[in-house]
C-alpha cells in the first residue's frame, strides 16, 4: 500500500486553515454480514480500503490529531495504517460497547485536546473531502455543541433517523431498533459523521446509559443530552447523499464500487480523457491519465498508474503500477510496474512484469512475456518471446520464439542485445551472454558465448536427409502414401537441394539466405 494521495475529483486538494482539530475514526467493528476474515475496513475498493477512503476525506482539515479506533482485526488495521497513514494513531476498543464507549476511549487517549472533534464511521468511503470540510465549517462557524451530517434518502431502512421538533431544530437522533413507528417513516438519516465541540462532547460522554435495545452507549444519545442542556445543536444536510452510504456486507460494496467509479470516470471525462465504455472501465483513485488520453472498453487501471497524453490503453488491459508515456498504445496486455515510454506499443497479449521497462517507440508483441529487462529506443519484440533480466539496445530485433534463459536453477543473470543487432527466430540467449552491436544471430541458436559487434553467431548442427526413411518406417500411413505419390511424380527424394548446413536460410517471414538469421519482423 502507499500512503494517500488527493484525488482530483474528491475535493481532497482543498485544504482548510489549520485549526484545532481532532478526527476520530471508528474502525473496531467486527462487520459480521461481511462473512470475511478480513475486517470490514480493510475491504478494498478501488484503489484504497473502506478505512483508507475515510482517512483520505478527512485529511484536509488538517488536524492536529487524527486516532482510529481499531477493535476486530486489531493487528491488521493498525499494521495497515501504518502504511497508508502513518500520523494517524490507534487506539484499541477492547470491547466493543457501543460507538460512544468508543470515542470516550479515542478522547481519553488525548485528553489535552481542544477545539473541534470530528467523529466518522469507517466504512463510508464515497464520502468527500469538500462535504467533511462543510460540515466542520458550519459547525465551528455557528458555535454549536455539536453538528450531525445529515441525508435525505428514498429508503431508511436500517438507519438512524433525524427527528426534529415544530421548528425543525434537531430534537434527537434514534437508532431505528429505537424508533417508533412515526418516526420510522422520517426519511431524514444520521450519516455517522459529526463534528463537536471537545469539552461540551466530553462532559456528554459521561452521561451516556446503555438503555437501549442493544444495551451499548450510543454516540447518538450525545445529542439528545446537549438538546436537554440547553446546548446548541445543529443538522448539516449533504447535497448527494451517496457520499453518506455505508458497507454492511458484499452487495453493499458491489454497489458503492459502481458508484464510485461512475464517478471517477465522469470526473476523468470532464477533464478531457475519452473513456469509450465507462461501463466496463474501471479507474483507481490514485491513477492519474492526461489529457487527450484514451481508455478503451474493458480495461482496469490500478494502483499508481499513469496515462500520458494521446495514449491509448485498451481494450482488454489490466495495468498496475504502471507509467504508460504519451501516445503509447496497450492492447489486450497485462503489466505490473512497468514502464511504458512515448510512442511505445504493448500486446496484444502481451505480459509485462515489475521493471519491464520500453523505451521511446519500442515494440512488445504478441504473446511476449517482459521481466527485469529494458527495451531500447525503437527496439522490438514482436512474438512468443520471453525476455527476462535483459537489456536489449536501440533499434534491435529479436525474432520469433526467442527465449533470454536467465536462470540456471539457482541464480539469475544478465544478457545484454546491442544496438540494431538482430536475433534470428528460435533462438535462445543463454545469460550471461552479450550479442554485441550490429551483430547477428542465426535462426535456431542457442548462444552461450558472446557474440563480437558485427559478428554472425549460430550453433547449428548439419541437416541431413534420410532417403525413404517414412516408406520404411511408417508403412500404412497418411504420409507414406503421401510420400509415395509425390515420389511417382518424379519429385526431389532428398533435401539436398534444400541448402543444409549452418548458413541455410532457416524459414522466418524475414529470413537472410546470405546469413541465415532467420528474423521475424512484423
Amino acid at each position: 500500500m502507499r500512503p494517500q494521495t488527493a484525488h482530483p475529483f474528491d475535493g481532497s486538494s482543498l485544504v482548510s486553515q489549520p485549526r484545532a482539530r481532532t478526527v476520530v475514526v471508528l474502525a473496531a467493528g467486527e462487520g459480521k454480514r461481511m462473512k470475511s476474515a478480513l475486517p470490514k475496513v480493510l475491504h478494498p475498493l478501488l484503489g484504497r480500503t473502506l478505512v483508507g477512503h475515510v482517512l483520505a476525506a478527512a485529511e484536509p482539515l488538517a488536524a492536529e490529531q487524527t486516532v482510529v479506533v481499531v477493535g476486530h482485526g486489531a493487528d491488521r488495521v493498525t499494521a495497515h495504517l501504518a502504511e497508508v497513514a502513518p500520523s494517524a494513531g490507534t487506539v484499541l476498543q477492547a470491547e466493543q460497547l457501543g460507538t460512544g464507549h468508543a470515542v470516550r476511549v479515542a478522547l481519553e487517549s488525548v485528553p489535552e485536546r481542544a477545539g473541534t472533534v470530528v467523529v466518522i464511521n469507517g466504512d463510508v468511503p464515497l464520502l468527500r473531502a469538500d462535504t467533511v470540510r462543510a460540515l466542520v465549517e458550519a459547525h465551528e462557524a455557528a458555535g454549536a455543541a455539536g453538528t450531525v451530517l445529515a441525508a435525505e434518502v428514498a429508503d431508511p431502512t436500517g438507519l438512524g433517523r433525524i427527528v426534529r421538533d415544530e421548528a425543525g431544530r434537531l430534537e434527537q437522533i434514534v437508532e431505528e431498533r429505537d424508533a417508533t413507528p412515526v418516526q420510522r417513516a422520517v426519511r431524514e438519516i444520521n450519516a455517522g459523521i459529526y463534528a463537536f465541540d471537545a469539552g461540551r462532547l466530553r462532559a456528554a460522554l459521561g452521561k451516556l446509559s446503555t438503555d437501549n435495545d442493544q444495551g451499548e452507549e450510543y454516540l447518538t444519545d450525545v445529542f439528545g443530552l446537549l438538546v436537554g442542556a440547553g446546548e446548541p445543536v445543529a443538522v448539516h444536510v449533504a447535497a448527494d447523499a451517496t457520499e453518506t452510504l455505508g458497507c454492511n456486507d458484499r452487495v453493499e460494496l458491489a454497489g458503492l464500487r459502481r458508484l464510485l467509479a461512475d464517478r471517477i470516470n465522469d470526473g476523468w471525462m470532464r477533464s478531457g480523457v475519452t473513456i469509450l465504455d465507462p461501463a466496463s472501465t474501471w479507474i483507481d483513485v490514485t491513477v492519474t491519465l492526461e489529457r487527450d488520453a484514451v481508455v478503451d472498453q474493458n480495461t482496469q487501471l490500478q494502483g499508481s498508474t499513469t496515462v500520458g497524453a494521446e495514449a491509448t490503453v485498451g481494450p482488454d488491459v489490466t495495468l498496475v503500477d504502471t507509467v504508460v508515456g504519451a501516445g503509447a498504445t496497450v492492447l489486450r496486455a497485462h503489466a505490473v510496474g512497468a514502464e511504458i515510454g512515448p510512442g511505445a506499443s504493448v500486446g496484444p497479449y502481451a505480459y509485462l512484469r515489475p521493471e519491464a521497462t520500453l523505451r521511446e517507440k519500442a515494440k512488445v508483441g504478441t504473446f511476449v512475456e517482459v521481466k527485469k529487462s529494458e527495451i531500447g529506443a525503437g527496439a522490438k519484440v514482436p512474438h512468443l518471446s520471453y525476455v527476462g533480466d535483459a537489456t536489449i539496445g536501440a533499434r534491435a530485433n529479436i525474432g520469433a520464439a526467442t527465449i533470454f534463459v536467465n536462470y540456471d536453477g539457482v541464480a539469475k543473470h544478465h544478457t545484454t542485445v546491442g544496438e540494431a543487432a538482430f536475433v534470428g527466430c528460435d533462438t535462445s540467449l543463454i545469460a550471461p551472454v552479450e550479442v554485441g552491436a550490429g551483430a547477428y544471430v542465426a535462426a535456431g541458436s542457442a548462444i552461450t558465448q558472446d557474440v563480437p559487434p558485427g559478428a554472425l553467431g549460430v550453433t547449428r548442427a548439419p541437416q541431413r536427409a534420410i532417403d525413404n526413411w517414412v516408406l520404411r518406417r511408417r508403412a500404412g500411413t497418411r504420409s507414406a502414401e503421401a510420400a509415395r505419390a509425390a515420389l511417382a511424380t518424379g519429385r526431389p527424394e532428398s533435401g539436398d537441394a534444400a541448402g543444409a548446413g549452418p548458413t541455410g536460410a532457416a524459414g522466418g517471414e524475414s529470413a537472410h539466405p546470405d546469413t541465415g538469421s532467420g528474423g521475424r519482423d512484423s
